[in-house]
């Protein structure tokens, strides 16, 4: 039987990244660990349900929400590298009273909405340079995405795994029963082409004109002017969704819509978007707003800024863009 390294020999093996980096993402990693006992022991431990408390997005908490983002923040609080922390769940930055190091944001528990009817959700973190000197402000977490020297996410699913890029690369480590991680998808890329999208179709009537006219050209299958037909899968997990895009191709769109027409989309740019775009872009596919900006290309105005996402296989993405 082979035996795979674990992240610890991995990270070690990145000579070219910064010692420090590698210890941010050795205590995100930990914390990890932790969040999937927590989430797979479910209703046993009492921890589903909501929390009867809302969030800074105005959206109702879970107490898993809570609970992971506590163990996050002290993981975190705990890391020698680490100057100061923002989170979803968060309506401010938090320091530690250290300068210099490296900066985290983190959705503790992305897909939390479906935790109640066992449906997988992650964690999702991004790292950014820190100012050399002096208490980190909220003005100093709004970097564009190319900025990030790391991202990556966990997914807890039939197996917890961790999705990390730290260098040019993506790879891939699924958590054993010892609780350490082990290297099991190296230079993991996504296919240019898919024939699979992910959506929630019960928006379309209120999608904008060329999101609308690139699923209808799904929709027709051979007989459309695309000449083949696709699968719809939508989860409402962004973590579960992505993930099965870096394994087996595809295209994920959560775009604006006329509900709320003065809100330029739903994901969070700094927990969410930047983060996921940085993998998927490393992994060879592409991340944009709609089709329109690069996502990475963005420049943050507000900690809690949302964006509309399309992100995936290449040559999906590019046509959204045509459409």
């Amino acid at each position: 039987m082979t035996t795979l390294i674990d992240l610890a020999d991995h990270l070690a093996a990145e000579q070219a990244a910064d010692p420090a980096v590698k210890d941010v993402i050795a205590a995100v990693a930990g914390a990890c660990v932790q969040i999937s006992k927590v989430v797979a022991s479910g209703a046993i431990s009492g921890s589903l349900g909501a929390a009867g408390q809302v969030n800074v997005q105005d959206e109702e908490q879970k107490k898993l929400d809570i609970i992971t983002n506590d163990i996050l923040r002290d993981a975190l609080k705990g890391c020698a590298a680490v100057a100061g922390l923002a989170s979803e769940e968060l309506e401010e930055i938090e320091t530690t009273g250290r300068e210099g190091g490296f900066l985290v944001t983190f959705d503790p528990l992305d897909g939390s909405s479906n935790i109640d009817v066992n449906v997988s959700v992650g964690t999702i973190f991004s790292i950014l340079p820190a100012p050399a000197a002096g208490v980190p402000t909220e003005a100093d977490f709004l970097q564009p995405g190319r900025r990030q020297v790391a991202a990556g996410y966990a997914v807890y699913g039939p197996q917890t795994m961790l999705i990390l890029t730290l260098s040019n690369a993506v790879v891939g480590f699924t958590l054993d029963a010892d609780g350490a991680w082990r290297l099991t998808h190296g230079e993991v890329a996504i296919s240019p082409d898919t024939a699979e999208f992910a959506i929630n179709m019960s928006n379309q009537r209120h999608w904008a004109e060329p999101v609308r006219r690139y699923i209808d050209g799904c929709l027709q299958g051979k007989a459309g002017p695309r000449g083949k037909n696709f699968n719809m899968r939508w989860v409402a997990s962004m973590v579960a969704d992505v993930h099965r895009i870096l394994m087996r191709g595809g295209i994920f769109l959560y775009p604006w819509d006329s509900r709320e027409p003065d809100k330029p989309g739903k994901l969070r740019l700094l927990y969410e978007a930047n983060p996921m775009s940085l993998i998927v872009e490393r992994a060879g596919g592409k991340a944009t707003t709609d089709g329109q900006a690069a996502i990475l290309d963005l420049q943050p105005t507000k900690l809690h800024q949302r964006v509309p996402v399309v992100l995936g296989s290449a040559n999906e993405v590019d046509l959204v863009t045509a459409a």
